[in-house]
């Protein structure tokens, strides 16, 4: 019984001792389990934190965008509604034009309606015109044959009147100068005032003759060609060896210079008196150092007197020297290098040398200088005639000359 009651003693005592032990472990392992929650806690509440942060910089981060996102949605908008503005603009407008194309496509239709009525009525009158010009040229053909014939009488009796003419002047100088009569050559009994006449009289040799102007007791020499395009014709200047200075004043270009029979200019006061007797054509004859020839043939032509600065009148260009004609307009006044009457500032008869129809410088000048064949630059101042050879011509012969616009040779009936 001892023994059990020290055993339950010892029991007692141990369980005692085991309860403190048990209690105490367990004391010291909620301190531990207490410490390591709260280090845990701390932990987390730290990695909370953290994250919360992180969190709220994600949601700056999206509001930032969200608030861009929002005025760009706005600026967008605003683009869409200007768009959609302008579309309907756009589309007011193509209704405009959609209804004045289709008022313009009836317009059009109207006109092509009407077009073709003008044009049947058109054809209609072609038609009647077409018989009234065939009766007009079946009527002008007649006419001319009668004016043909009525030319050939009148060119008979004129012919006739100038023989007898001829002959009242051989008679009227006879008995003037009956005393003379044996010295005078028969020849120089008889007048002619331009190389045609001379030819209808029987002179068919080029060379140096003498005429009497027109209405005047003035006699020249000149140089008659017999032989160009049927002959009689006068010529008022040539070029052909640069042996005459041509670049001279106002006096020289009036009175004429140089000989016919080689280089010279007849004058502007003969050319004019000449050709202002009758209508006259212009015959200008060209020829380069490479042997090419042209020519420009004007069907009417004269020049003024001096109190008009010798204006020229050419027309009815026609010829080889050119498509167009290189001499000055009609109404274009002589210039000289002390006569100055040109549309320049520049003085061209200074500047292009020569005395001639300049008007702005122009696109010719015959009186140029007479540049030797040797001489390869091109110069202004040189012989010019433009739409033949631009400005590289380098003439070795020029010559100008006139006969009556109806000439006809003696030959021709």
């Amino acid at each position: 019984i001892r023994l059990i009651s020290q055993w339950k003693c010892l029991e007692n005592f141990i369980q005692e001792n085991v309860r403190s032990g048990m209690e105490e472990i367990k004391r010291t392992a909620v301190h531990t389990q207490t410490a390591a929650m709260l280090e845990m806690g701390t932990n987390l509440l730290s990695q909370s934190a953290e994250q919360t942060r992180k969190l709220t910089d994600v949601e700056t981060q999206v509001l930032n965008q969200t608030s861009r996102l929002e005025i760009q949605l706005l600026e967008y908008s605003l683009l869409t509604n200007r768009l959609e503005k302008h579309i309907l603009e756009q589309t007011q407008e193509i209704s405009r034009l959609s209804e004045k194309n289709s008022f313009l496509e009836q317009r059009l239709l109207g006109l092509e309606a009407q077009y073709g009525r003008e044009l049947r009525g058109l054809e209609s009158e072609k038609e009647q015109l077409q018989e009234l010009v065939q009766r007009q040229s079946h009527t002008v053909s007649q006419l001319q044959a009668e004016v043909g014939s009525s030319v050939r009488n009148s060119t008979l009796m004129q012919r006739q009147q100038a023989a007898l003419m001829d002959t009242v002047q051989q008679l009227l100088a006879m008995v003037n100068n009956c005393k003379e009569i044996s010295s005078v050559p028969s020849g120089d009994l008889l007048t002619f005032r331009d190389c045609a006449e001379l030819l209808q009289s029987g002179a068919t040799d080029n060379g140096v003759y003498t005429i009497r102007l027109p209405n005047s007791t003035q006699t020249v020499k000149v140089f008659c060609d017999m032989k160009t395009g049927g002959g009689g014709w006068t010529v008022l200047q040539f070029r052909g060896n640069g042996s005459v200075d041509f670049h001279r004043g106002w006096r020289d270009y009036k009175t004429g210079f140089g000989e016919p029979s080689g280089e010279h200019w007849l004058g502007n006061d003969i050319i004019h008196k000449l050709t202002n007797s009758k209508e006259y054509s212009l015959h200008i004859q060209l020829k380069d150092r490479e042997g090419d020839e042209a020519f420009s043939h004007y069907e009417h032509f004269y020049i003024d007197g001096e109190e008009n600065n010798y204006s020229l009148h050419a027309e009815n260009y026609s010829g080889t020297a050119g498509r167009m004609s290189s001499l000055a307009h009609s109404g274009t006044q002589f210039s000289t290098k002390d006569r100055d009457n040109d549309r320049c500032t520049c003085r061209c008869a200074q500047l292009a040398s020569g005395g001639w129809w300049f008007e702005a410088c122009g696109p010719s000048n015959l009186n140029g200088v007479f540049y030797p064949s040797s001489t390869s630059a091109v110069r202004y101042s040189g012989i010019k005639w433009y739409y033949w050879k631009g400005p590289n011509l380098m003439a070795t012969m020029a010559t100008m000359m006139v006969r009556p616009a109806n000439f006809k040779r003696p030959d021709v009936r």
